[in-house]
């Protein structure tokens, strides 16, 4: 008790006067001392916890408002993969169809160019059909099919 009065006499809480052991109300002050230190230590602590509360109810809030836009951007980016996929899809399905097309385009072209070498061979012998009854035999014709992949499969 003696370290506790030294301590409050050192603080400048209470005067000499007050240190007299014969006087009862010296404890009651050294009392009424640490209560009132003990209840501005329960009312710091409780702002103290209030705002730990506050801080950690702002943290909560703040984790929610990012998982929600993180949830709308997965969906955003799930979309876009999805319409991406289908549009990859899409393009390759045509492109297969434009491939088998050159393929076919290339045999027939190989197949014309091989009557006009076999009409050009001719044209050294006589001509045993008139070019109207046979119109292959027209000097149009006895060129060289040429194709271009830029203008081959214009709509």
């Amino acid at each position: 008790m003696s370290a506790i009065l030294s301590e409050i006499f050192l603080c400048g809480f209470i005067d000499d006067d007050d240190r007299n052991p014969n006087s009862g109300s010296a404890e009651e002050d050294v009392q009424a001392v640490i209560d009132e230190r003990k209840r501005k230590r329960m009312v710091s602590n409780r702002e103290s916890a209030r705002r730990s509360r506050m801080r950690k109810q702002k943290h909560l809030d703040d984790l929610m408002t990012q998982a929600t836009q993180l949830r709308k951007q997965n969906h955003e980016l799930t979309t876009n993969i999805n319409f991406t996929a289908q549009h990859l899809f899409n393009v390759e399905a045509e492109n297969s169809v434009l491939r088998a097309q050159l393929g076919e385009l290339g045999h027939r072209l190989e197949s014309l160019n091989e009557i006009i070498g076999f009409l050009n061979d001719d044209d050294d012998h006589e001509p045993a059909v008139d070019s109207f009854l046979y119109p292959l035999n027209l000097a149009y014709l006895n060129q060289p099919i040429m194709a271009s992949a830029d203008n081959m499969f214009q709509y």
